[in-house]
């Protein structure tokens, strides 16, 4: 690419901060200049290539910052690859990912991160970044999380959830936070209060409820939003940020929301399944409702209105998917019998982009804010804005042409996520993406993928761009 230069012509460039027609100007896998359509200085840009994005927008790649490529979990792994779930990232406008490496019981963290490395490496279609997940938090550890940060792995996510697998106790919550306010890492946290959960779990099942729709039933939301109010007092004794993944009740909702409103540097993410689905799918018959297992569970319907009020009023800042796909066949069946057997996770990583175009098609946010909570604000929360999230000089030419017009229906017949399923099957959707850039180069060439394994980059990152 060295010397090449592209521009883009025609279409309504959105960022967060604004959208206006405009051309961009590609250099090197850069972007250089940004400047009105039409006017002198656009019109006297040379380049190798010109791309027509005529009644098209022009936005910034996506940055999912919760996927979870190759997971182990529950005696199976995740069925998307780093090779197979990136090039479905990019497929759906996604050109930056943050997966979780995982530190197992007894192991150092860097061990835990280089296996994850190894799993990458040459492997992503789209640039990607790690955090850390610490199930095992001691002396050693936590100094470990300095040595992390600096070297650009700036977050760490602990679980109140799943005792005897990832689960910290609140001494050990509150030792590693502390850590993360002398360090300058952010604390990502699975907030469910697991200890009484797996009281409900074993009452359920020996009264032989056993069905995937109890899964969402003994996760209660109350059980949410009390490991979220814990989460953010550990959090103010530690004078440490929060950053709380996955909501998906209302009440937990509220518990960031008062946070917020007393000034504490805590922060909130949801995810598409907590906005357009409900325990109606996990209620569907024929274990059906099985594809729909995931933690925290999908809510009744009536929470989705306080999560996008939330996202509009930013009490929730990011959405990302937790994109972990287990197969209905063979996976998720390992659980017939028993809902707690179930593998965890839903697939979402390619349909992120288009499933919040079309909560912007049905007026539920702006499209500077749909730009805002899937690019920009994971960028910068995670240490890697200007170079990802925005179009504007320097930044990477991660940039997603656009058409919000198309239609299109959800199906597995024509997603790329190596899941035998999808979460949406049937769903009309409005928006399209059309040509995806990643670092100037095409993956994505009118609806053709045209990348490659290995392109994608490891991105190291700041420490959070977003505390006030």
């Amino acid at each position: 690419m060295s010397g090449s230069r592209t521009v883009i012509r025609g279409g309504l460039v959105i960022t967060a901060a604004d959208e206006m027609p405009a051309d961009v100007l590609i250099e090197d896998g850069r972007v250089v200049a940004v400047a009105a359509h039409g006017g002198d200085y656009a019109a006297g840009w040379t380049a190798d290539r010109t791309i027509d994005a005529t009644d098209l927008y022009v936005v910034p790649g996506g940055v999912d910052a919760h996927t979870h490529m190759e997971l182990p979990f529950g005696g199976t792994s995740a069925s998307d690859t780093f090779e197979t779930g990136t090039r479905a990232a990019a497929w759906g406008g996604t050109t930056t990912i943050v997966d979780f490496a995982v530190q197992t019981k007894g192991q150092a963290l860097r061990e835990g991160l280089d296996a994850w490395h190894a799993k990458a490496a040459g492997n992503c279609a789209v640039d990607y970044a790690f955090h850390m997940i610490l199930s095992d938090v001691n002396d050693s550890s936590l100094k470990e999380m300095d040595l992390l940060v600096e070297e650009g792995l700036t977050s760490f996510k602990l679980f109140m959830a799943y005792p005897g697998v990832f689960y910290s106790d609140d001494g050990q919550i509150l030792r590693a936070m502390q850590r993360s306010a002398g360090n300058g890492g952010l604390i990502m946290m699975h907030a469910e209060n697991g200890i009484a959960i797996d009281v409900l779990v074993q009452q359920a099942l020996a009264a032989g409820r056993t069905d995937p729709r109890y899964h969402g039933e003994v996760r209660r939301a109350l059980l949410e939003a009390e490991a979220t109010h814990r989460a953010i007092q550990l959090a103010r004794v530690a004078g440490a940020p929060l950053y709380v993944v996955h909501v998906s009740a209302q009440e937990a909702v509220q518990e960031l929301a008062a946070a917020r409103d007393m000034g504490l540097d805590v922060f909130g993410e949801t995810c598409p399944q907590y906005l357009f689905l409900s325990t109606d799918n996990l209620a569907e018959p024929d274990f059906e409702g099985a594809k729909y297992v995931c933690s925290t569970p999908l809510r009744p319907r009536e929470h989705q209105a306080a999560l996008w009020r939330g996202l509009r009023t930013n009490d929730l800042q990011v959405v990302s998917t937790d994109h972990c796909p287990f197969c209905f066949t063979g996976q998720k069946e390992l659980g017939r019998g028993d809902f707690s057997k179930i593998p965890n996770g839903l697939p979402g990583v390619e349909n992120r982009m288009d499933l919040l175009h079309q909560a912007v098609v049905e007026g539920h946010i702006s499209r500077r804010r749909w730009i805002e909570i899937a690019c920009a604000t994971p960028a910068r929360m995670f240490g890697l804005y200007p170079k990802k999230g925005t179009i504007a000089p320097g930044a990477d030419a991660d940039i997603v042409l656009y058409d919000p017009r198309a239609e299109q229906t959800l199906s597995a017949r024509t997603h790329h996520m190596n899941v035998d399923y999808s979460a949406y099957e049937g769903k009309r959707i409005t928006g399209r993406v059309v040509t995806v850039l990643s670092r100037g180069e095409t993956v994505i060439d009118r609806q053709r993928f045209t990348g490659r394994a290995g392109h994608g980059a490891y991105v190291p990152r700041d420490t959070c761009q977003y505390l006030d």
